[in-house]
C-alpha cells in the first residue's frame, strides 16, 4: 500500500512538472502581451505582467489587415467545419449501414490518402485552383482544407455510426416512424459526441494551417491570420522586432482556438474515447 501510494504522488508531481513545461510558453506569451518592448528587451526577465497596459493589443486590432484576415479565417473555417462534417458524416454512415462491394478498399483509400506529404500536392492544387479562377479566394482554401480533412473525419465518425445498434432504429420503425425520422430521432443525437469531436479536429486543422494558404493566397487582401501573422512578425522586424506586439498578435491568434476547445472539451473528451471503443 505504501508502495503503490508513493508511485502515485511520484506520478502526480511527475505529471504537474510535465504540464508546466507545456503551459510555461502559452502563460510566456499572454504574459509578454501585456508588456512593453523595453521591458521585454531587459536582461531581467519579469513573470508577472504587474505595470502591463493593453497598448500591444491595441496596436495589433487597430492594424485594418488584422480585422480582414480574421474575417477570411472565420469564413474558410466554418465552411471547412460545416461541409466536413456533411460529407463525412454521409460517407461514415454509408460504410457502417451499408454493405456494398469495395467497401473494405474504400475505408483502407481513407488511410492512405491520409498519409500523403501535403507538400506532395501543392503545385497540382495551385494549377487546379487557378485554371478554375479561384487563386485567392476564400472557396478554393475551404475546397482544399475540407478535401484534407474529410477522409480523418469519416473514419472518425465510422466508429461511432458503427457503435449505434441498428436494431435501435428498425424498433423505432416498428412504432409507426419512417427510416427517416427514426434516424433523426434515435440514432442522429447518439452521435453528437463524436460530430463534436469531429468538428473539433477540422477546426483545428483549417484555422492553424499555413503551407496551403501561403501557396493558394498569394495576394496581400487574400491572407489568412497565420499568414498575416507572418507578415507582421516580418513588418515589425523591418523596424526592430517588437516582441510586445508580436506576442499580442500571437495571443490573438490563438485566443479563439483556446476558447472553443474549452467550450467542447467535455463533449470531445467523451467523444474521442468513445470513437476508439466503438465499431
Amino acid at each position: 500500500m505504501r508502495r503503490s501510494r508513493t508511485s502515485r504522488v511520484l506520478l502526480t508531481v511527475l505529471a504537474l512538472a510535465v504540464a508546466l513545461v507545456w503551459a510555461f510558453p502559452v502563460y510566456w506569451m499572454l504574459n509578454s502581451a501585456f508588456l512593453p518592448n523595453v521591458v521585454l528587451q531587459s536582461t531581467t526577465p519579469t513573470f508577472l505582467p504587474f505595470g502591463g497596459s493593453l497598448d500591444n493589443f491595441r496596436t495589433v486590432v487597430g492594424d485594418p489587415a488584422f480585422g480582414r484576415a480574421l474575417v477570411i479565417s472565420l469564413v474558410v473555417t466554418l465552411t471547412t467545419v460545416v461541409a466536413a462534417l456533411c460529407i463525412a458524416f454521409l460517407g461514415a454512415l454509408a460504410i457502417s449501414r451499408f454493405h456494398f462491394r469495395g467497401r473494405t478498399s474504400f475505408v483502407l483509400a481513407l488511410l492512405l490518402i491520409q498519409m500523403l506529404p501535403a507538400e506532395g500536392l501543392f503545385i497540382a492544387q495551385y494549377k487546379m485552383m487557378s485554371e478554375l479562377g479561384l487563386l485567392n479566394r476564400s472557396l478554393a482554401l475551404a475546397v482544399l482544407y475540407t478535401a484534407a480533412v474529410v477522409p480523418f473525419t469519416i473514419w472518425m465518425l465510422r466508429g461511432f455510426v458503427a457503435g449505434v445498434p441498428a436494431e435501435l432504429e428498425e424498433a423505432a420503425m416498428v412504432d409507426g416512424l419512417s427510416r427517416t425520422k427514426a434516424f433523426l430521432r434515435i440514432t442522429f443525437p447518439l452521435l453528437a459526441p463524436g460530430l463534436v469531436a469531429s468538428g473539433v479536429y477540422a477546426f483545428l486543422q483549417a484555422w492553424n494551417e499555413f503551407t496551403v494558404a501561403l501557396v493558394i493566397m498569394t495576394e496581400e487582401q487574400s491572407r489568412t491570420l497565420p499568414l498575416w501573422l507572418r507578415g507582421f512578425v516580418q513588418a515589425s522586424a523591418s523596424r526592430e522586432t517588437d516582441w510586445g506586439q508580436v506576442m499580442a498578435a500571437s495571443t490573438l491568434v490563438a485566443l479563439p482556438v483556446i476558447v472553443f476547445f474549452l467550450v467542447v472539451q467535455g463533449r470531445m473528451s467523451s467523444g474521442l474515447v468513445g470513437g476508439a471503443v466503438k465499431g
